[in-house]
């Protein structure tokens, strides 16, 4: 049930950003969707979670922008969604790294226990130009913070995907 809620809220705010653009905003949209592998540092243990990425990019400039992420992992009976925005900085080129500071939420579920809480999230990555309107995001790492129970979880998620500019 939170896996399919988790997804229409993220292909909602995917195209709720892509119907608010203007055709001449040429690329200036950024889309990407992937695959996500998240470890959570949940007590007493940890979990490997596989999951989506889905975020949106607005850039004000050729390296600076707004970004809106939106992501789902599952395993194990238990899931992590987080939503998350923030600005991102990029080295405009062929090969472009990337960084960005992102805040929002994040919902732990699992059998008899979900939480809502803070989230925070900074992380980097490299994208790769594959055709004019197309890039690979070959690797984003992500250090997220989340504080579920009254404790703080130090976590990571590492994704790849496809970036589709317009």
């Amino acid at each position: 049930m939170v896996r399919k809620v988790s997804l229409r809220v993220g292909l909602l705010f995917l195209f709720l950003l892509a119907a608010g653009t203007r055709a001449s905003a040429q690329d200036k949209v950024e889309l990407y969707g992937g695959y996500s592998f998240f470890h959570l540092e949940n007590s007493p243990g940890a979990s490997n979670l596989n999951g989506f990425i889905l975020s949106g990019q607005y850039k004000f400039a050729s390296w600076f922008g707004g970004v809106g992420e939106v992501g789902g992992d599952y395993g194990g009976g238990s899931s992590v969604t987080t939503f998350l925005v923030g600005p991102q900085v990029s080295f405009p080129a062929r090969i472009s790294p990337f960084a960005h500071i992102l805040i929002g939420g994040a919902h732990y579920n699992q059998p008899g226990f979900g939480d809502t809480s803070f989230a925070t999230s900074l992380g980097f990555g490299i994208d790769a130009k594959i055709a004019p309107a197309f890039k690979w995001r070959i690797i984003e790492g992500d250090y997220v913070t989340t504080r579920f129970g009254g404790g703080v979880q130090n976590n990571a998620r590492i994704s790849t995907g496809i970036v589709f500019r317009f």
